[in-house]
């Protein structure tokens, strides 16, 4: 007699299938979503520079008309004053009424005056990363009257951020940092075009994007969106302003300015040049580990829309290219480092100029438009990538929930490895705090000196805030020759502690 069991492997390889056809879908609809996106960013920046020609087809002549104009007469004069009420510019006036009044304050300055103001409604300037550094200098372009102003970012509004990054506010916690800052901006000055690029950005788009502007503010805080975005400044003849801050320090540099081909030395640097290596992973700090006082990304985020102005508003000469017969003047860049507890609080190096083997600005250069929208750069290898500690055995490490359940008396000693700042905003009772060094031997010493390590015979728990130093100083301790009784570190520490013990634990 047949079975009357249904054939279920068919039936799981139709599944199987099914799925991947989805996935497929979804990838492909993914894309064109994306393509749909950056073709009408696109369109709005082209729409906003053909407007601009049209306002502003001559900078020199309107300035020039303006001038004129006020050498009339004085009937001629009350009739051009009456005529600046309008809404839009009129060859007479290249600003409007109102523009004259919110800039009139800047334009007054020969370092601005009206051609300056109107390089700044021409420019297209693009910040990539709408955090601390970003907040502050969007605003500042945003309210010199930037004509196209673009946002880059793919993170959502963190309350952890509000300290720093003022563009955002606690109504939009879990908001696109993109789309909170452009709120902001909006009610700051609507007469700028703002284009969202909310996405991270990657290698394949990178050259069509930055080639919609005409100026770039790297606010990102990663050497591999560093390098990234200096490589495509390069390719795309654009100049970079780029600026870190960490704890209470800060650095701002000019990149590629002037931006000349790659082999002209007449050229700035770019990051390459002055960084052909990048840092260790382990040694690379985010805001999140190494702390950040607001003010302080503040102070950078101002300084880089300030170097973007300067660099907008000046006149450009078209760079003559270097022969045989001209010796090239090689650009040297400046690095601006800032230090707020240190007198002075201001400091410049000196850098060096293009190098003659880097390998995106020289005429030797490996890094090409087609290699980097191909995707075949791959940034996070060159830069590295920190693997999570993991360097004691199962038998060595406990979980927070285990470690809460164990007796609260002498048998136990709980050694905890944070710094003195942290320890001071909160810690378990009856911990040892003997802070992680960065060296086991030197470590050792200051544990045996506190007295952590007496009774050799006593169980004893490390912890930390995330469970990484916990094991390089119970792995220490485990290896001295007298230890004798067993050692074991919290799992995740007090990361873990408050997501499996402890709610209301704080979570700095």
């Amino acid at each position: 007699m047949p079975s009357t069991e249904p054939d279920v492997e068919p039936l799981d390889g139709r599944l199987t299938r099914l799925r991947q056809q989805v996935e497929t879908a979804e990838a492909s609809l993914r894309r064109l979503k994306l393509q749909v996106q950056e073709t009408e960013n696109q369109v709005e920046v082209k729409r906003q520079t053909q407007q601009a020609q049209i306002s502003n087809a001559s900078l020199s002549e309107q300035t020039k008309r303006a001038s004129d104009s006020l050498r009339k007469s004085p009937r001629d004069e009350i009739t051009l004053v009456n005529t600046a009420g309008c809404d839009s510019p009129s060859p007479r006036w290249p600003l409007t009424a109102a523009e004259y009044q919110r800039y009139g304050r800047q334009m007054i300055m020969p370092e601005v005056g009206l051609e300056g103001q109107l390089r700044l409604r021409k420019a297209k300037v693009l910040i990539v990363g709408v955090g601390g550094l970003g907040c502050p200098a969007a605003v500042y372009l945003a309210g010199a009257g930037v004509g196209t102003l673009g946002l880059m970012d793919g993170d959502t509004v963190e309350l952890s951020n509000l300290h720093r990054q003022v563009a955002h506010a606690t109504t939009r916690v879990g908001m696109s940092k993109v789309e909170s800052a452009f709120q902001y901006l909006q009610s700051l000055n609507a007469e700028v075009s703002y284009v969202r690029h909310d996405f991270h950005l990657s290698p394949e788009q990178a050259i069509s994007i930055f080639e919609q502007y005409d100026l770039v503010l790297d606010c990102t805080d990663h050497p591999t969106s560093r390098y990234l975005i200096s490589d495509a400044c390069v390719l795309t003849g654009k100049s970079l302003v780029s600026a870190s801050a960490l704890k209470t320090e800060g650095q701002l540099i000019v990149l590629n300015e002037p931006p000349l081909r790659p082999g002209n030395l007449s050229g700035g640097p770019c990051y390459r040049c002055i960084f052909p290596k990048p840092p260790s992973a382990e040694s690379v700090l985010s805001c999140g580990e190494g702390g950040i006082l607001g003010p302080v990304v503040g102070v950078m985020g101002v300084l880089q829309a300030l170097e973007a102005i300067k660099i907008l508003t000046k006149q450009r000469h078209e760079p003559a290219e270097t022969s045989a017969s001209v010796e090239a003047q090689p650009v040297k860049a400046s690095l601006l480092m800032f230090s707020a507890y240190s007198n002075p609080q201001f400091r410049t190096v000196r850098l060096r100029s293009r190098r003659a083997d880097c390998a995106a600005c020289s005429t030797h250069r490996t890094i090409s438009a087609d290699s980097l929208s191909s995707g075949s750069l791959d940034y996070v290898a060159f830069c590295g990538r920190t693997a999570p500690v993991n360097v004691l055995p199962s038998e060595s490490r406990i979980s927070a929930r285990e470690f809460s359940q164990l007796a609260q008396d002498s048998s136990n000693v709980l050694i905890d490895v944070r710094d003195k700042t942290q320890y001071a905003i909160c810690a378990l009772p009856g911990s040892t705090n003997v802070p992680w060094t960065g060296n086991a031997d030197s470590w050792l010493a200051k544990a045996q000196q506190s007295g952590a390590l007496d009774h050799a015979q006593n169980q004893k728990y490390i912890v930390c805030r995330f469970g990484n130093d916990s094991q390089l100083a119970a792995k220490a301790i485990l290896e001295r020759p007298e230890q004798t009784s067993d050692v074991k570190d919290v799992t995740n520490g007090f990361q873990a502690w408050r997501e499996e013990v402890d709610s209301s634990w704080p979570d700095y």
